[in-house]
């Protein structure tokens, strides 16, 4: 009870002392804060554990647990250990991974792929990632010769060739044609309504194959405008008077169903038939294996887009590799959502989606993933080859902010004053930025 006598009255002396006195006209200053004890953190300070994937591909099945320092458990019913191995990160995740995000991970292997005389297709949109809302995509793959045959879409088509090359042919709105080979690593591009086609060349033994994006994660490949199946359903005398056909067996062999994709002879040129209204201004393809790419710390990057492939007014990407033990850094784009697509190689993303949310996805070759509009994130390599993926946006324009490059730029003390970061690391920010970090 004395003691707490005594810090009252210590309480009630200094207020005493600082009150104003009544009979004297001084003016009482507010006493400085040099002498002010530090701020201290409001709340506790985030843990400095390492947080690194338990296990991989290669590790032995019997250490793969859901169990990360005391957190967890064994696993005691039946289990995908093929699985498991593939997403340490969903099993075991990292400790700062909190809330709830959708799935942002889908392998193509998990697409049911339409199997036709010649190729093969297989899609991804929001019925199987219901999380891509702006973007969908397309594998296909056609054996030498073989057609994608002529057709059109709502959405516009921008592609990427994973292997062999693939010849189009377009003809715009005001009857300017075009006639195009694209090879591994280069793209093309379609406004939504062009009628076109694609067909594998003779180069590669196996064909071609190559992704097909859509601004539009509702799209469905079995959705297409397609030649032969709209001519099937358009009566036989229109057709002849829509064509002024003279030979009343002129189109007696149009197919009676969709082809689709088809068996055909290999293109011998790549000569477009002459138009009246001349060739397209502006070209459907784009040689991106021929950019040079743009030399970084820890990897590379090439960007493309309407600034450099002009017809591309809806699709943005950039190719990046990453090399083992850098990241591609923490980051977000502001105004649109991310589509990925990994080509080689191991790597991991963290989304930050507010609110305490984020979670860690693991990725292999093949695998798409998703970040939506404005979520922080990072791509780590967590191989020991080259990650390389493309990072795909449904824009005309390649916009990212970059956390070092924010931070940089900002006031010093106000970073400070967030963080508790020292002088020696508020100089080491990245007034520029880094995009591709290397290892510390």
């Amino acid at each position: 009870m004395f003691a707490i006598g005594l810090v009252n009255l210590v309480l009630l002396a200094r207020l005493a002392y600082c009150a104003p006195a009544a009979s004297s006209g001084v003016a009482v200053v507010a006493s400085s804060t040099d002498s002010a004890p530090a701020s201290t953190a409001t709340v506790p300070f985030a843990s400095t554990d390492p947080n690194v994937p338990l296990w991989n591909e290669a590790s032995d099945p019997s250490t793969v647990q859901p169990i990360r320092g005391g957190l967890g458990a064994k696993i005691m019913g039946p289990d995908n250990i093929p699985m498991d191995l593939q997403n340490p990160d969903l099993f075991a995740p990292p400790t700062t991974d909190a809330g709830t995000l959708k799935n942002a991970k889908w392998p193509f292997s998990f697409s049911h792929n339409r199997m036709q005389t010649g190729g093969w297709a297989r899609q991804e949109n929001i019925g199987v990632m219901p999380i891509a809302t702006a973007m969908a995509s397309v594998n296909m793959r056609l054996e030498p010769g073989a057609v994608r045959e002529l057709h059109w879409h709502k959405t516009s088509e921008w592609a990427y060739v994973l292997k062999g090359t693939t010849q189009v042919t377009a003809v715009d709105t005001e009857g300017r044609n075009f006639v195009g080979n694209v090879g591994p690593g280069d793209l093309w591009f379609f406004p939504p309504g062009i009628p076109h086609s694609l067909q594998a060349t003779g180069d590669d033994p196996d064909g071609s194959e190559f992704l097909l994006i859509f601004d539009d994660g509702d799209f469905s490949e079995d959705s297409t405008f397609l030649l032969t199946d709209w001519l099937a359903h358009v009566p036989a005398e229109v057709i002849q008077k829509n064509f002024q056909a003279t030979n009343p067996q002129a189109f007696a062999h149009i197919p009676a169903q969709e082809l689709y994709i088809f068996p055909a002879d290999v293109p011998t040129d790549d000569q477009a038939p002459e138009s009246p209204q001349g060739t397209v201004p502006d070209s459907y393809t784009f040689s991106l294996s021929q950019v040079p790419p743009t030399q970084l710390s820890g990897g590379s990057v090439r960007i493309v887009d309407s600034s450099t492939f002009k017809v591309s007014t809806t699709i943005a990407a950039a190719e990046v590799t990453v090399e083992p033990g850098a990241m591609r850094e923490l980051h977000w784009h502001p105004t649109m959502d991310e589509w990925n697509f990994f080509l080689e190689g191991e790597g991991r993303v963290t989304i930050f989606a507010s609110q305490g949310s984020a979670r860690t996805f693991n990725y292999q070759p093949g695998d798409i993933g998703y970040v939506p509009t404005a979520m922080g994130h990072y791509v780590e390599n967590t191989g020991n080859t080259t990650l390389k993926f493309l990072e795909i946006f449904n824009t005309d324009r390649f916009q990212d902010i970059s956390l070092n490059q924010w931070l940089a730029l900002t006031p010093p003390e106000l970073v400070k004053a967030h963080l508790g970061l020292d002088d020696e690391t508020i100089a080491q920010l990245s007034k520029t930025k880094p995009t591709v970090m290397g290892p510390a």
